[in-house]
């Protein structure tokens, strides 16, 4: 066991209990809740878990390597920290808390566009290994100094993000008053006194605000004025007029993010993107949706071997992401689960987080008897009905 792991909280249900206890309701909520009734947000995490390995006892087998090449760099386990908006609100410093750990760790980690940290620190910490997450600008000229920023950072790797067509109806956040900085009623003044470690930490680190859009974006926004001002700015709305600049204008690896359909994949594939993650935005979009995981093995079986193919949305555990690279991702991601991490242990949260999903998902390789990642998907268990 790695030393970064705390015998304490041993799962991420343990993280974010203690998470609970330790931000503001409303920062909480905004963390851990979906859209609409959460009806998508609870089938991302029940239908991989409907999934089933079978072990090879019996097998010549030695130990499981974790190891995993993507985009042409080795990194140390076959999982990610996904871009997550707003983490400063959450828990204060936790981008930086997250983005140094992944670098320690030798795992990838995103950059959302609307988080409360900038490019430039990203890459800073991360030595130039930090990938963008995209909100697409509207206007030309804010998309090509974004685009210009993140080359200069050095970002391997650009997501774009296309499962933001409209603004989530969130009725936690709505009833919140959800805003950067929070809004100053008394209910969420209450909270806040109620939790002071989360008090004292927002005013060592200051309010958190959006750190990359700062050349671009009025300050102290609430949540209709942030609806309005992303609705104004950016444009969730993607089609091949609009990436052809992107992809012409980005030499590294592109990715799309937010993909759920084949014909998505198959569109990416022909608009020239390198690898696509399939998600539904952790269940914050459309309560209606599939389970990101009942589309992979379709996916997988059609276009694995002409794109990359990625997941996140559900996942919590290392079993989780075994099943997940059993079923046909290359890689996944998570972001509740490493948010969950810093809230409940702050500095620690991201080290911790790593440690014990690396632990877990070896733990399970072993169990199987399976020596590589890319093997895992001789373990799994056909016919799984979701």
């Amino acid at each position: 066991m790695a030393n970064d792991f705390n015998s304490q909280y041993p799962s991420i249900e343990d993280l974010r209990a203690r998470a609970k206890k330790r931000i503001p309701d409303f920062a909480f909520e905004y963390l851990d809740g979906g859209c609409n009734e959460d009806v998508n947000l609870n089938i991302n995490t029940s239908d991989i878990r409907k999934i089933q390995l079978e072990p090879r006892y019996l097998q010549n087998y030695k130990e499981a390597d974790t190891t995993t090449t993507l985009f042409g760099k080795e990194y140390s386990a076959p999982f990610g920290i996904s871009p997550v908006g707003l983490q400063g609100l959450m828990w204060p410093n936790s981008p930086e808390i997250l983005a140094k750990a992944a670098f320690e760790h030798n795992v990838p980690f995103i950059l959302s566009t609307v988080t409360t940290m900038s490019i430039e620190r990203a890459s800073e910490l991360t030595q130039g290994n930090a990938w963008f997450q995209l909100y697409n600008p509207v206007e030309d000229e804010v998309r090509n100094d974004i685009l210009k920023r993140a080359e200069a950072a050095e970002c391997p790797v650009l997501v774009l993000l296309c499962d933001v067509p409209t603004f989530g109806y969130r009725p936690r956040d709505i009833r919140n008053g959800l805003a950067l900085p929070p809004k100053m009623s008394a209910k969420n003044i209450f909270q806040i006194l109620g939790k002071p470690n989360w008090a004292i930490n927002t005013l060592k680190y200051g309010v958190p605000t959006f750190e990359t859009l700062k050349p671009y974006t009025p300050e102290g926004l609430n949540l209709k004025q942030l609806g309005k001002f992303m609705d104004k700015t950016f444009s969730g709305k993607l089609n091949a007029e609009k990436i052809k600049p992107i992809r012409d204008a980005w030499k590294g690896k592109l990715v799309l993010k937010g993909v759920s359909s084949a014909v998505d994949v198959e569109d990416a594939i022909k608009m020239g993107f390198d690898g696509v993650i399939l998600s539904n935005h952790g269940g914050r979009q459309l309560d209606a949706a599939q389970s990101t995981i009942s589309t992979l093995p379709n996916i997988a079986e059609k276009y694995g071997d002409k794109i990359e193919i990625m997941l996140d949305s559900g996942l919590r555990s290392g079993p989780d992401i075994a099943r997940t690279i059993a079923s046909g991702a290359k890689f996944t991601f998570m972001g509740r689960s490493f948010m969950y991490g810093a809230a409940a242990l702050g500095n620690k949260g991201g080290d911790h987080t790593i440690a014990m999903l690396k632990t877990q998902f070896k733990q399970v390789m072993d169990q199987l008897c399976c020596e590589k990642v890319e093997d895992l998907k001789d373990h799994l268990i056909p016919n799984t009905n979701f």
